[in-house]
């Protein structure tokens, strides 16, 4: 039997060891008791993120114990309550579940706004996040592919599951979907499916300039995992009479739309002053056309933080532009599996000084209707688990030949 995989130099703690499983939890109920089986189930992993998410440790807590902190907890937990109650509510049931603090869980969803909106950071320092997500789109006659490296900090590794959740609730819009999710977070901010037909990968975007009192992109992602077609993706976005507080952009498509296929890009920026609502930018790739993102504003005029988040952007994204534009599944696998630089990697691999890797990698083959999911470099291994897209028609047509 093989060991465990680990690299030349000094030596890692264990849980830095990339491990080849994928845990999955299939579950049906309310909000809260969805919530309250992922936190029940995924208790130990979900104490042990917390305990070690260093951003909640080092600052988001000792923020928190201020009264201007407290204040900016309180606004947007108010905001997020008011717009999305059942999804607070889920998260309550993941706390309650996992026996963590609820106000631990929701800081980790407050995230950068909670020391952007206090100014404490100083904005001509280099944030230590060095890397973060690259989706890959191919749209090629009978090549539809959408390819994405989950990277996230070195504590999410191996502290992250599947949530495949049938949501039902009187007087809410019924959701079932799976989704990649990170330890104690709730599902979406990722990459995942709905019954519906939605396909999506997120990356993660960082503007300069964050405000309390707007919709995390984390509540943002959640309520996307529930829409039904593309007006309503960007009705979810858009957000209008709140507005995102943070930036990301979003690479999906719909395999139920009519006509040819179309993927679409959305950057997502936060409300221009005394705006309510997100600032939108949509690209569409249609058939023979591709599309790429990673952490970095490409058509949104949004200012950015000074981060070396950007700067990895900047090199992966010409990483990926050094290879021939995707014609196949495969060709997106060897963008995905790109360890060209030294630096910055399109597939970030395990370093002892790495404050990002790429935890998952997800190939949506939306012909063949499944999702691959590897836990190393795609191009030479195999992936660990092949999902099929299960749809809403899919499961009626099942259903009548019982």
């Amino acid at each position: 039997m093989a060991s465990p995989r680990t690299i030349d130099g000094p030596l890692l703690e264990e849980k830095t060891v990339r491990r080849s499983a994928v845990p999955i939890l299939h579950t049906r109920g309310t909000h809260y008791e969805v919530g309250f089986d992922v936190g029940y189930t995924f208790s130990g992993m979900i104490q042990e993120h917390v305990d070690e998410y260093r951003p909640l440790k080092e600052t988001y807590l000792p923020l928190y114990e201020t009264e201007e902190g407290r204040r900016i907890y309180e606004e947007t937990l108010e905001s997020v309550t008011r717009q999305f109650p059942q999804y607070v509510r889920e998260l309550q049931g993941t706390a309650d579940g996992a026996k963590v603090p609820f106000h631990k869980l929701f800081l980790m969803h407050l995230d950068d706004v909670l020391p952007n909106a206090l100014e404490t950071g100083n904005t001509d320092e280099k944030k230590p996040d060095s890397g973060g997500c690259s989706s890959v789109v191919c749209n090629e006659p009978g090549q539809e592919i959408l390819g994405h490296n989950e990277d996230a900090y070195t504590s999410v590794l191996n502290h992250w599951y599947l949530v495949s959740a049938h949501v039902v609730e009187d007087g809410l819009r019924e959701e079932k979907f799976t989704s990649l999710s990170y330890a104690g977070f709730l599902p979406g901010y990722t990459m995942g499916y709905n019954h519906h037909g939605l396909v999506y990968t997120i990356n993660t975007l960082s503007a300069r300039r964050l405000r309390s009192g707007k919709t995390l992109r984390y509540f943002l992602a959640r309520s996307l995992l529930g829409v039904e077609n593309f007006e309503q993706a960007q009705e979810t976005l858009r957000n209008d009479g709140c507005g995102a507080a943070e930036g990301f952009s979003v690479n999906l498509t719909f395999l139920y739309q009519e006509g040819d296929r179309l993927f679409h890009n959305i950057e997502v920026g936060p409300p221009e002053e005394e705006a309510s609502q997100s600032r939108l930018d949509i690209l569409t790739a249609k058939p023979g056309e591709n599309l790429f993102h990673c952490n970095k504003y490409l058509r949104l005029q949004v200012p950015e933080v000074d981060g070396l988040i950007i700067d990895s952007s900047v090199w992966r994204m010409a990483a990926i532009c050094r290879h021939s534009l995707p014609k196949s599944r495969e060709d997106v696998i060897n963008i995905l599996s790109d360890q060209t630089d030294d630096k910055f990697r399109v597939f970030q691999e395990i370093q002892p000084d790495d404050y990002v890797k790429t935890i998952a990698v997800g190939i949506f083959d939306c012909i063949g209707k499944t999702w691959s999911i590897y836990m190393d470099v795609p191009s030479c291994n195999e992936p660990v688990v092949v999902l099929p897209l299960l749809l809403k028609d899919d499961t009626s047509a099942c259903l009548k030949n019982l």
